[in-house]
Order: structure tokens, then sequence, then C-alpha cells
């Protein structure tokens, strides 16, 4: 006899045995407060897909509120100078007592946190660095722990799953840690646990046990590292805005929603300034295939922005978004006959390679280029020596930095096939009354890069946005 299922029921059918899954990330705001978690702890009630959940450390709770992550570096610091430490444990402990105290959470339960946070001063450390990763990585684990026992406690079975009983295994980089490929397969056995899985974020352990960060921002890191190995049906990024927008409100009034992004959009955006994901934080989930999306813990009920492979072209919108970010600096090098020289820009790259200094764009010309770098990168105390090695390397015609250099870009998938978009956003800016330093478009399919003085980001970012998207509100000028 053949059996047919309808489509629904074959849902049901995985549900129930645990194949279908979304990971659900909860930055620090979401969790700063024992009110904040209520509405956390309803958002995994409300979906039995949620079963694994990647939490953050307690954020702010209110304007001129301090982070816990903040105060445990702060407990590092104070560890490193043989200073008095309880003063800052008491008031690390405070903040996860607080959110204990809302749930009436029994003291037996919070004794675990209790011990942790104050024996780290006892561990063993191979050095500051791993000191002060080991005190950072506490908020995250810490709070996993209070999320689980506040979850079991409420009727909700929880799990507890510390990256090294999970098996998050990462290089030994503290505070730019990279997991480890061989982690994957490992992590995926915990795909069908019964129990919804807490999972800390921001870190993992070494193959010899120490603890190392991801960059800050991490967690979203860990999020689509599990996405990616529990073939999530949808990794779910909750935060404190109702969606990505489409330029930063802070130099935008009331800026547009961005209803779909894809993965390419969305790195080029992070990269520019987009503050909602740290700019590594996708790369897993990309890696899967698996889709992201960005919603609002407070209005959970909103659709928020999805972020996946691929979206249907709108040749009405060609822009998703506009990015800007500053702190940059350009090295320009002119050499007459420039362009007959082999090697040319291979000598000026080898040098600030020997000084451990990345750059991050080359636009040029036949006889100039201009190498673009953050300014946290070419330092003023590496600055001459950098200088003086190109001088004598290649002799240039003439050799200078300009600093306070701004990056502004507009991104849209298909914005290399839509005619007139260069016209469009050079005259848009040119009306603003910037002058601009350098311009690459060609390096990326999905972006246009302006290169601006810092002091015209703001004039820039509302120029551009004014001529690609409907007039905001209350627009100065």
């Amino acid at each position: 006899m053949r059996i047919c299922y309808s489509k629904i029921n074959l849902f049901l059918i995985l549900e129930r045995s645990g194949l279908v899954v979304k990971v659900a990330k909860f930055g620090g705001s979401s969790l700063a407060s024992s009110s904040q978690l209520q509405k956390v702890i309803d958002i995994i009630r409300a979906d039995s897909k949620r079963r694994a959940v990647v939490v953050s450390a307690p954020g702010k709770r209110f304007s001129g509120d301090i982070k816990v992550t903040d105060l445990l570096i702060q407990y590092a610091q104070a560890y490193l100078a043989k200073q008095p430490l309880e003063p800052i444990q008491s008031q690390i402990l405070a903040r996860y007592r607080e959110i204990a105290a809302g749930f009436e959470l029994p003291a037996a339960d919070f004794k675990p946190i209790e011990t942790h946070i104050l024996g780290l001063p006892e561990q063993d450390y191979a050095s500051e660095a791993y000191v002060l990763d080991a005190f950072k990585a506490a908020g995250e684990d810490n709070n996993a722990k209070l999320v689980a026992a506040i979850l079991n406690h409420l009727g909700m079975p929880s799990h507890y799953l510390s990256p090294h009983e999970s098996g998050l295994v990462v290089t030994d980089c503290p505070g730019d840690a990279q997991v480890l490929e061989s982690s994957y397969q490992q992590l995926a056995t915990f795909r069908k646990s019964k129990e919804i899985l807490i999972i800390p974020g921001f870190f993992g352990y070494t193959e010899n046990g120490a603890i190392c960060t991801f960059s800050r921002g991490g967690s979203d890191i860990t999020g689509a590292i599990f996405a990616r190995a529990f073939k999530a049906e949808l990794y779910e990024n909750f935060t404190d805005v109702d969606a990505i927008y489409a330029a930063n409100p802070g130099i935008v009034p009331h800026p547009e929603p961005i209803d779909h992004l894809t993965f390419r959009e969305m790195r080029e955006l992070s990269y520019a300034g987009f503050s909602v994901f740290h700019d590594e934080a996708l790369i897993p989930a990309i890696e899967g295939g698996i889709s992201v999306r960005v919603k609002n813990t407070n209005h959970p009920e909103k659709p928020g922005t999805l972020i996946s492979a691929r979206k249907i072209y709108d040749p009405k919108k060609p822009i998703s978004g506009i990015a800007s970010d500053k702190g940059f600096l350009g090295i320009y090098v002119r050499k007459y006959l420039m362009n007959k020289q082999v090697g040319f820009v291979a000598k000026i790259l080898q040098i600030l390679d020997e000084n451990h200094v990345s750059f991050e764009h080359i636009p040029s010309g036949i006889d100039d280029v201009t190498i673009i770098i953050r300014e946290s990168e070419l330092t003023p105390d590496i600055e001459p020596k950098v200088l003086n090695e190109i001088r004598q390397a290649i002799k240039p015609d003439d050799l200078r930095v300009i600093h306070h250099y701004a990056l502004v870009m507009i991104v849209g998938e298909g914005i290399q096939d839509h005619i007139g978009m260069m016209a469009k956003a050079t005259t848009s800016i040119a009306q603003a009354g910037v002058s601009l330093v350098t311009l690459n478009h060609g390096a990326s399919p999905v972006s246009i890069m302006f290169g601006i003085r810092e002091k015209d980001t703001a004039n820039t970012v509302r120029s551009l946005y004014k001529a690609f998207f409907k007039p905001a509100k209350k627009l100065q000028r």
C-alpha cells in the first residue's frame, strides 16, 4: 500500500523528529534585564522550531548604563594590575542576580554563575591576551547558564551547551579566533536535541583547551556557525531595531527599511559601516546557504529584513542601501611611467606586508596609485618607517599620506547593469558641494565606492539617499 503525506503533515513529522530547526541569536540589549529576557522567552515559546538559542552577555539597560562585557574587561584589568577585585566582582554579580531575581530563580541554581565569576582569577593563563579573552567570554558563558536555568525553572526543558561540550574548536588567536572546519561535524551531533539548547556566543576553545574569543560582536558569528552546522531552516538574529535600514538613521532621519538583501549586499554594507552585523559574522551562514532574518526583540511581529543568497531584482530599485565609514587614510604615490614598471605596486604591498599593515582598496591611474588603509593600521609610530621604505624601493616623484578619508558606498545587486548609476550618484554628490577624492567601481559587481573627506560624510550620504530613495522626512541639509 502506498502512503502519501501532504506537505503539511510531512512538515509536522520533520518538526517533531527534530529535523527542522531555527537558530535564534539574541543580542545584549535583548538580555539586559529580566523584563527583556521575558520577551525572549515569549519569542522562544512562540515557535517550536527555535531549538538552538545563542545568547550575548547582558547589555545596557538604559542610556548611560554599562555592558557586562565592559565590566568584565575592567575586572581583567584590575586582576592584571593586582588591584582589589571585590568591588567589580560585586558589580558584575549584581547584574546577573537582578535578572535571576525577576524570575525567582532558586539560589542553588545561581551558584554555578557566582562560582565561575569569582573563580576567574584563580585560573592559570598563558599570557595577558588569554586572561582578557577568558574574562570577556564569561559574560556570554554565564548568561547562557542563567537563561538555561531560568527556562528550566519555568518548565521549558533546556540545556546549557558550552563550546567545550559542543566541540566548537577555534584557532589559537586571542581576540580574533576563527572556527576550525573540523568543528562542524561534531557540532551537528547536537541538532536533534529534545531540549532547547542555550549556547553562549562569542568564544570557543583551542585544541589546547584555552578560551579564545571571536572579534567583538562575535556572538553573531557563533549563531551563524551553529546555523550552518545544524543546516537550519533559518538563522534569526534578534536585536533592538525593526529592520536593517537603507541608510544610517543618525544621518538620514527615518530611512526606508530594507525588506530583502543578498549575502553579497549585506557583506558590502557591513564592511562599509552598517553596524547591525560584524562584517565577518555572516560568512558561516553564507557558506552553509542559510538564510538570515534580522528581527526586533521588542517587536517580534514585524517582518524585519531577510538576507539570502538571491533575491528578485527590481529595476525600479537598483540600490538597496547606502553605507559610510570613517577612519581611513590614503598613501598617494606618483611616478612617471609607473605603468611600464613590472612589480611597481607589488613592491609597495610587500613593504606593507613586512610591516603588518593591511590595505583596503587600490584605485590607480597611469602614473599614480592610492593605497587606502584604515588609520588604525598605519599608526603614527610606523608611518615614517613605511614611507621611507617606499621611497627607497621605488623612488617616487610624489609620495604623501592623506589622512581623514571616509568611504561611502552604494550597494545593490545589478548595479553594474543599470544605465546611468554612476552619473546619478556623482551628480548628487556634486550638488551637495562635495569633492570626490577617489572612486572605485568594478572591484565589486554590487557596489560603487566613493572616497571623500570625513567632514563631508553626512552631506554625501544624505544627497545620495535623496537621489535614490524617497525623500527622508525632515531632511536636514
